[in-house]
């Protein structure tokens, strides 16, 4: 039986919100929050303590994935951080210390495959199934799960 993660979903288009929140429900995990912008999310309450992210480059207001990833780092610092863009280009090369990234267009079984490697790798690093090519791991992710 694979343990639940909570994950938090920031993304400003609303069919993709849907969609990516249908898959993480199907994979047997829980959406605790979503957001569409830095505003948003800084505006989460307490109680929301994701232990993954799904965070677009472009959101609403104004705002970008990489400042969300800040505010994620200093508020759930032990979040796991997956960009999901089309704009694979914008993340620098340090991923501005997010996991990883998907890239758009995703494929329903890319995202579901990053979602059992995460699991895994959440309750119990690091993973012991392989990683899926759909996600890109950052160098933070084999040094979040380095023995």
């Amino acid at each position: 039986m694979t343990k639940t993660m909570e994950v938090l979903v920031v993304e400003d288009e609303m069919l993709l919100v849907m969609d990516i929140e249908a898959m993480i429900e199907d994979s047997g995990h829980r959406v605790v929050a979503e957001a569409a912008s830095l505003q948003e999310v800084e505006a989460l309450p307490q109680e929301v303590d994701p232990q993954l992210a799904f965070v677009d480059i472009h959101l609403a207001d104004g705002s970008n994935g990489l400042e969300v990833c800040e505010v994620i780092k200093r508020r759930w610092p032990e979040a796991l951080i997956v960009f999901v863009t089309a704009n694979v280009a914008m993340i620098p090369e340090d991923f501005s210390g997010a996991h990883g990234v998907i890239a758009k267009p995703f494929s329903h079984a890319g995202i579901m495959n990053a979602l059992r490697y995460l699991a895994n790798g959440v309750f119990d690093p690091p993973p012991t199934i392989p990683r899926p090519d759909s996600l890109l791991p950052s160098p933070h992710l084999a040094k979040r799960w380095a023995a």
